[in-house]
C-alpha cells in the first residue's frame, strides 16, 4: 500500500468525533490566550494538532501487510540472548565490539558446550514487557523486531523441537516473547522476530556449529535445516499471533532451496508479514543495508537501515558511548528523508532491563516526533537526493518539511534549486504554525528566520507548494554554512578508481565511505555544485593516506590552487586555500592528488565554507 492509498483509507476511518472536537477546542482556547483569534491562525493551529495523526493512531491489528514498515518508518530492534550475561567479558578479558558473536572463533572463541552452560546461570527477573513496549511506544516506534534465535542457536522463547532454549535451559523457565506478543497488542504495536536461519553456532550442522552430534555421527546442514531451522520458523510463526515481519540474517552461501522453503512457510502461516532482504537470494520483500548505515543517496524501492543506541547490539559492560537525542533524530530523518525506514537497537542487560541511558535518549528523541509527526509518519524522500548544509528534507503530499540542524545565525535560510511555486512557508514553535516571509534570488528561496532556533533539537519549517515537490540535485554551496559534498556524489575523470570502502572501527562495528584512490597523473574527483552568493570560499578536503600528501583543487575555468598537508589513517578535514567564484551559476570543482603517495591516497569529502569577503 502506498503512503498515498493510506491517506484514503484512513480519510475514511475517522469516526472519532470527540477527539476531533477536543482539539479544535484546544486549538481555539491556545489562540485565544494568545491574543490571536484569527480564524487562519486558528486552523493552523487545527491542522498542527491533527500533524500525522492518522499514522498515530494506526494499530498494528488494522494495519495492512508492510504499512508500518513503509508509513511507520521507525521501529525498535533489540539484541538479547545469553551473550547479554557475558556483557563482552569472559574470563576477566573485555573484548570490544558487538556482543552476540562473543563465542565466536574471531571473539572469545568459547567451545559450544560451554557456552551452552551459560543457560544454567540465565535468570532475567527484572524482565518488563511492558515497560519495554511503553519504551518504544513513547521513542514513537511502530514496531518491535526481537532476537527469536542468534546465531549461537540459543532460542529466546519456548521451543518444542530444540530444549537449548529459554524455558527448558534456564532456571527463569519463561516465555518472554509470550508477555511481549500481549503487550505490543495492547499497545496497538507491531511485532516481529529476529532468526538467524544459517548459522548456529551449537547445533550440530549448522553453518560455524559442530561437525559432527554428541555421538559422533557427521551432520550436515540438510539436517541442521530439517531438524531445527525449518521447524522452529514454523514454531516463530504460528505460535505467537500476527507477525508484522521476520528477521532473518546472515544467508552467507545458503542454498537457494533452503531460502525458499523458509519463505513459503512465512507465506502460509503469516501472509501479512514481510520477510527480510538478509533472507537471501533476492527472496526477500524489501533490502536492508548494511549494519549502521544511513545512506547519503536516496534509495529506489522498499528498504530500511538498521542501528543501535551505541556501538554494540547486545549489551557490552563498557559500551557508555551512546547517541544523542538529536543524533538519533538526525539518522532517522536522513533515512526517511532518503525513502527509507529507520530500525534502532536497544541491548537489554541480562536480568533483563534496559539501560538508563538508553531510556533517556529515546524517550527525549520520542518527545521530539510527538510534537512533529509529520516529519516521519507516512512521510516520503526528499526532492533532493541528499541532506543539505542546515539539515535534511522529508516530504508528505506537497509540503516539504526542512528539518534544520544547524540554524543559521544571520536570520536567513536558503532553499536551493526548488521547483515548484511556493504557496507558503511556516515555521513550528510552541505557539503553532509562525508565517515567514521569503523572497526568490536565482535559483533559491531565501527565507527570513528568527535569530534564534524555535526548537532546541531540530526546528523545523513547513513550505508548501503548487505540487508534488521537484528540485535540482546540484549541490548548492550555502552562503552562511560551510557546505560538505561527499564523493559519492562526484565522477572521476582520467586515472582514478572511484569505490566503496568498509572497515570496522571495533570488531563488528561497521564503518562505510566512498572514496577515490589509485590517482594517475591525469586522475580527477569532479564535483558539481551551484554557488548562490558569489565571493570568496575556503575549500577543504577529507582524506586518508601516508606521509606528506600534496592536493591540487581547481575551479573549471577559475583559478587553481595546490597544498600540502599531513595525512592520517583515518578520514581527517585538512584545509587546502581559498577559492574565488565570480557569479552565481553552475561550477565544476576538481580535485587531484599530485606527488608521491597518491595511489594510496582516500578522498571522502570536498568542503567549500563561504568567507567574510563574500559580495
Amino acid at each position: 500500500m502506498t503512503k498515498k492509498t493510506l491517506q484514503k483509507v484512513i480519510a475514511n476511518m475517522r469516526n472519532d468525533r470527540i477527539l476531533v472536537t477536543m482539539k479544535k477546542y484546544l486549538a481555539l482556547t491556545c489562540s485565544l490566550a494568545l491574543g490571536l483569534s484569527s480564524p487562519a491562525l486558528a486552523e493552523d493551529m487545527d491542522k498542527m494538532w491533527n500533524t500525522g495523526e492518522e499514522t498515530i493512531k494506526l494499530r498494528a491489528k488494522d494495519a495492512k501487510r508492510g504499512q508500518l514498515f513503509d508509513e511507520g518508518n521507525y521501529a525498535m530492534f533489540i539484541h538479547w540472548g545469553l551473550y547479554s550475561l557475558l556483557g563482552n567479558k569472559v574470563d576477566g578479558k573485555t573484548y570490544y565490539g558487538i556482543g552476540e558473536w562473543i563465542m565466536n572463533p574471531r571473539v572469545a572463541n568459547i567451545p559450544p558446550e560451554e557456552y551452552k552452560k551459560l543457560a544454567g546461570q540465565f535468570d532475567p527477573t527484572n524482565f518488563d514487557a511492558k515497560e519495554i513496549v511503553q519504551l518504544a511506544k513513547d521513542a514513537g516506534m511502530k514496531y518491535i523486531v526481537i532476537t527469536a534465535k542468534h546465531h549461537d542457536g540459543f532460542a529466546m522463547y519456548d521451543s518444542k523441537c530444540n530444549d537449548f532454549n529459554i524455558t527448558k535451559a534456564t532456571p527463569w523457565k519463561t516465555d518472554p516473547m509470550k508477555d511481549l506478543v500481549k503487550e505490543c497488542e495492547a499497545a496497538g504495536i507491531g511485532f516481529g522476530f529476529y532468526y538467524s536461519h544459517n548459522q548456529d553456532w551449537t547445533y550440530p550442522g549448522g553453518m560455524g556449529g559442530p561437525t559432527t552430534d554428541a555421538e559422533g555421527n557427521p551432520k550436515t546442514f540438510d539436517d541442521y535445516f530439517k531438524e531445527k531451522c525449518l521447524p522452529q520458523v514454523e514454531e516463530i510463526t504460528t505460535e505467537y499471533g500476527k507477525i508484522e515481519l521476520v528477521w532473518f540474517d546472515t544467508p552467507g552461501k545458503m542454498e537457494k532451496k533452503y531460502v525458499e522453503q523458509l519463505v513459503e512457510v512465512v507465506r502460509k502461516n503469516q501472509p501479512d508479514a514481510l520477510v527480510s532482504g538478509r533472507a537471501g537470494h533476492n527472496l526477500g520483500d524489501y533490502q536492508s543495508l548494511g549494519d549502521m548505515e544511513v545512506p547519503h543517496k536516496n534509495v529506489e524501492g522498499m528498504w530500511e537501515a538498521v542501528d543501535t543506541t551505541n556501538d554494540s547490539w547486545a549489551y557490552a559492560w563498557y559500551d557508555e558511548y551512546w547517541k544523542t537525542p538529536k543524533e538519533i533524530l538526525k539518522r532517522t530523518i536522513a533515512c526517511v528523508g532518503r525513502g527509507g525506514t529507520y530500525m534502532f537497537n536497544i541491548g537489554p542487560e541480562s536480568d533483563g532491563s534496559v539501560p538508563e541511558r538508553a531510556k533517556t535518549i529515546l524517550r527525549e528523541s520520542g518527545n521530539w516526533i510527538k510534537k512533529h509527526p509529520n516529519v516521519i509518519y507516512n512521510a516520503g524522500a526528499s526532492p533532493y537526493g541528499h541532506a543539505l548544509p542546515w539539515g535534511d528534507v522529508t516530504v508528505q503530499g506537497n509540503t516539504l518539511q526542512l528539518c534544520v540542524l544547524e540554524w543559521p545565525t544571520t536570520g536567513k535560510l536558503y532553499l536551493p534549486g526548488l521547483e515548484n511555486t511556493v504557496q507558503s512557508i511556516k515555521v513550528m514553535t510552541d505557539a503553532g504554525l509562525t508565517e515567514l516571509s521569503f523572497e526568490k534570488q536565482g535559483t533559491a528561496i531565501v527565507i527570513d528566520v528568527p535569530y534564534k532556533a524555535p526548537d532546541d533539537l531540530i526546528s523545523v519549517i513547513r513550505v508548501e507548494v503548487d505540487g508534488e515537490p521537484k528540485a535540482d540535485k546540484t549541490y548548492a554551496l550555502d552562503p552562511s554554512l560551510k557546505t560538505t559534498v561527499l564523493a559519492d556524489f562526484a565522477k572521476g575523470e582520467g586515472k582514478v578508481k572511484y569505490k566503496e570502502k568498509r572497515w570496522m572501527e571495533k570488531f563488528g562495528e561497521w564503518k562505510v565511505a566512498h572514496i577515490f584512490t589509485q590517482w594517475g597523473d591525469d586522475g580527477k574527483a569532479v564535483f558539481d555544485v551551484e554557488v548562490l552568493v558569489p565571493g570568496e570560499y575556503n575549500a577543504s578536503l577529507s582524506y586518508t593516506g601516508e606521509g606528506r600528501l600534496v592536493w591540487g583543487v581547481e575551479v573549471e575555468g577559475g583559478e587553481k590552487i595546490q597544498n600540502q598537508q599531513n595525512s592520517s589513517h583515518n578520514f581527517q578535514e585538512f584545509p587546502i586555500g581559498w577559492l574565488n567564484f565570480p557569479k552565481a551559476g553552475k561550477y565544476k570543482v576538481k580535485v587531484s592528488c599530485l606527488e608521491e603517495g597518491k595511489d594510496k591516497a582516500a578522498l571522502n569529502a570536498l568542503h567549500l565554507a563561504p568567507m567574510i569577503l563574500q559580495k
